[in-house]
């Protein structure tokens, strides 16, 4: 037996995710992903949204990596532990079933705890029905397991992703997955009398970011108009300054707790720390916005909140995201999050406190 025959060769580490970004921006979540793990390879399973990933490391070093610098456009991911491919001469549509289930029930740690089931599909899959059927036929083959099926507060999540030709399934405790939401795909009901969609970003950036608006007490709003962020912030319960040289809806100029300043925002002046949080949704462009903010920080608190969307007016956004970041950086804004939530679209979201 020579030398070879009693060597063991360590394989390199490797797993396979799920990943979600918004649509067409899976590009930008690969690029994100290559940048932080190096070989990245990828089969696209919804075209610019959904993709199938491979990295040569280890779930744990993914997840501390994940956690120390999470990404701005991979908005949702779950580890592979089960797949299943369709053949469509030979295989058989159904067969795959039963083996999921089995899989599923055969972890232990799964037995009286909370779980919560997400299944998704590409619209041309192999599971012809809804997604909401087959979860039901996941929960009802668990039966035995004694656990409770629940929507939030949930110990472990079960995903599943249903493709065009083959299955995928993970089983893995909740925290690992950038978001709880089903695909990182937050959904809020539309309101009677809403003045616009725009209020669903803050609604999502108070789940995603942790932020207590109601904490807060004078808020200013540039480029407020129509007041879909006016609109939420007062009904937090602060007293708004909303600025733009366009109207406002009546519903949100009703409110006592406004102040509406019908100018352009780089002619108003304000008390030095007279808010404690400033927001700026506006659809300029994104050094525009940044110069425009910066020269109004005076106004906000140390210690103050800013929420600022950028526009991603941009075919390299990497570059522009940390050219815009660093702007802020120098006008004493620490960056706490950014990212691009589900309620974005040509654009991201960026958390931030003055310091």
């Amino acid at each position: 037996m020579n030398q070879l025959e009693n060597e063991v060769i360590d394989e390199p580490a490797f797993s396979k995710l799920i990943c979600t970004s918004n649509h067409g921006f899976a590009p930008y979540a690969q690029e994100e992903l290559h940048r932080l793990f190096g070989s990245v390879k990828s089969k696209m399973l919804v075209p610019g949204e959904v993709m199938l990933v491979s990295l040569q490391h280890e779930l744990k070093e993914i997840y501390a990596v994940m956690e120390r610098q999470e990404p701005i456009f991979l908005r949702h991911m779950f580890a592979v532990s089960w797949e299943y491919e369709y053949d469509e001469v030979s295989g058989d549509a159904w067969s795959w079933l039963s083996e999921l289930n089995q899989f599923i029930a055969s972890h232990s740690f799964l037995k009286e705890s909370n779980i919560v089931v997400q299944v998704r599909k590409s619209t041309q899959s192999v599971w012809q029905d809804s997604p909401a059927e087959l979860k039901t036929i996941i929960q009802d083959g668990l039966g035995d397991l004694g656990a409770q099926f629940v929507v939030k507060d949930a110990d472990y999540v079960i995903s599943i992703f249903a493709a065009q030709n083959g299955v995928y399934a993970g089983v893995e405790a909740v925290g690992h997955q950038l978001s709880d939401w089903n695909g990182g795909a937050i959904r809020f009901q539309k309101e009677e009398g809403q003045v616009s969609r725009a209020k669903f970003k803050l609604l999502e950036a108070e789940v995603s970011f942790g932020i207590p608006f109601s904490s807060f007490h004078n808020a200013l709003d540039i480029g407020a108009a129509p007041g879909g962020w006016t609109s939420f912030l007062l009904e937090r319960g602060l007293k708004v300054t909303a600025v733009d040289p366009a109207k406002m809806a009546p519903s949100v100029l009703a409110s006592p707790n406004l102040t509406y300043l019908k100018k352009n925002a780089d002619s108003v002046k304000f008390n030095e720390g007279q808010f404690d949080l400033l927001v700026c949704d506006m659809s300029w462009s994104p050094k525009g916005t940044a110069k425009l903010v910066i020269n109004l920080l005076d106004a906000l608190q140390p210690g103050g909140t800013a929420i600022v969307t950028v526009k991603l007016l941009h075919k390299k956004p990497m570059a522009l995201i940390s050219e815009i970041i660093s702007m802020f950086q120098d006008a004493r804004l620490q960056v706490q999050r950014a990212k691009q939530l589900a309620h974005n679209r040509d654009e991201i979201t960026l958390y931030m406190i003055k310091y």
